[in-house]
């Protein structure tokens, strides 16, 4: 069906930094509004593992656009997110024809797409910002300073909250955060967690293969970036080998992004590209027997004001699986996941190889894994998000 029934209720997404069905948060909300009786379209990039220009997936309808390269720069970023925003706006018209829709939603990075949907607001549709990451706070990260651009994305931050009918943010630290410093109605502002669907989440049998007859699989999900801290992982099997003489111990990083090739590189400098196995994006049944393979889930994001703030995916996925985690002290990671986590002491491959050495005591590291899997069992809910979530479409709806 190309139009939606006279009475459906409909939205169409937009998510510019990475391609659907891959975004597992935004995948999950789309399902979760068509399993509620919407019709579902979706914008999104296009990439060589998702390279066609359109697909319907479970009667949700994904339109996807070129990039340029990948940015590197502040040019090459203003650059990107200008071709972005064009072809949004080129393909919210298509689908406005095509399709129709009710509601626009919008997910940052970055907080400029509130242009594309402003005119459309004109028209009467309501405009959903989901509110991903915090771009000031990563921008600084980034570049390493707080200029001009930065405070031009504190401005875009707070157009992008006031231009929205309703905010959905990824945790309460950003909703409170972001509240604060741009006046946005509490009321306007709901939290909803990443959290994977349990369904999809299951332990399997294991693939032994991996371990290269290593005791300790160190495992790593996500994105491979600059500020991710996957090199601080790399750093940390080899503070283990050379300088901690543990032999038992090998690492397998699931994932892609603009450093694997950096931190590839890193591993062969240190001399540990035996000890770690560089596995790529998996997904279905090689990403759950290899998750469950892994016996200590780490993650690497080094303290900055940006991971300090934000809810790390592998929090739920390690800790659904029943994977003992190591961290460094992040307030958010820590909040989520209580006692549930082997802190590192300190903010270096140091502290991260000792926390991970902590935790290849058996005891240990059965009791940890334990404490993360009643933390999921108790606190980590899509079922709950989900209602929350398809609450703000309902309420926008009938006008609450």
């Amino acid at each position: 069906m190309n139009k939606k029934t006279s009475n459906q209720k409909s939205c169409v997404i937009i998510v510019e930094n990475l391609p659907l069905p891959f975004d597992r948060r935004v995948w999950q909300e789309a399902n979760a509004l068509k399993e509620a009786g919407w019709a579902v379209s979706i914008i999104c990039p296009k990439n060589d593992k998702f390279p066609e220009s359109y697909v319907c997936i479970n009667d949700i309808h994904i339109y996807r656009h070129s990039l340029p390269l990948e940015a590197s720069g502040k040019l090459g970023f203003i650059f990107e997110y200008l071709s972005a925003l064009f072809h949004e706006f080129r393909l919210l018209v298509k689908i406005y024809r095509k399709h129709g829709f009710d509601v626009i939603q919008a997910c940052n990075p970055p907080d400029l797409i509130f242009l594309v949907a402003l005119p459309f607001k004109l028209l009467g549709k309501k405009f959903v910002f989901d509110h991903h990451d915090i771009c000031p706070e990563l921008f600084a990260v980034k570049f390493n300073r707080k200029g001009l651009l930065y405070k031009a994305m504190l401005f875009f931050e707070k157009m992008t909250y006031l231009s929205a009918d309703m905010v959905v943010t990824a945790n309460d630290t950003f909703r409170n955060l972001c509240m604060a410093r741009t006046g946005k109605a509490a009321d306007k502002i709901v939290s909803v967690y990443s959290v994977p669907d349990h369904k999809n989440m299951h332990r399997t049998t294991p693939r032994d293969d991996i371990r290269k007859g290593k005791r300790i699989l160190v495992g790593y999900i996500g994105i491979i970036g600059n500020q991710d801290g996957v090199d601080h992982l790399v750093r940390a099997i080899a503070h283990l080998k050379y300088n901690m003489n543990i032999n038992d111990v090998r690492a397998v990083i699931i994932g892609d992004g603009p450093d694997l090739q950096a931190v590839k590189a890193l591993a062969v400098d240190l001399k540990v590209t035996e000890d770690i196995e560089f596995a790529g994006y998996l997904s279905g049944e090689l990403l759950m027997s290899t998750l469950s393979t892994v016996d200590i889930g780490v993650i690497p994001d080094p303290y900055n004001e940006y991971n300090d703030k934000i809810s790390m995916n592998k929090v739920f996925e390690y800790s659904k699986l029943g994977i003992p985690i190591v961290s460094y002290p992040l307030q958010e990671t820590m909040r989520l996941l209580g006692d549930a986590v082997e802190v590192a002491t300190s903010n270096d491959d140091k502290g991260l190889a000792e926390a991970i050495y902590r935790l290849c005591d058996d005891s240990r590291r059965i009791e940890m894994g334990q404490k993360a899997l009643d933390r999921a069992a108790h606190s980590f809910s899509w079922d709950t998000e989900k209602e929350k979530y398809v609450a703000v479409f309902e309420n926008l709806m009938s006008g609450k």
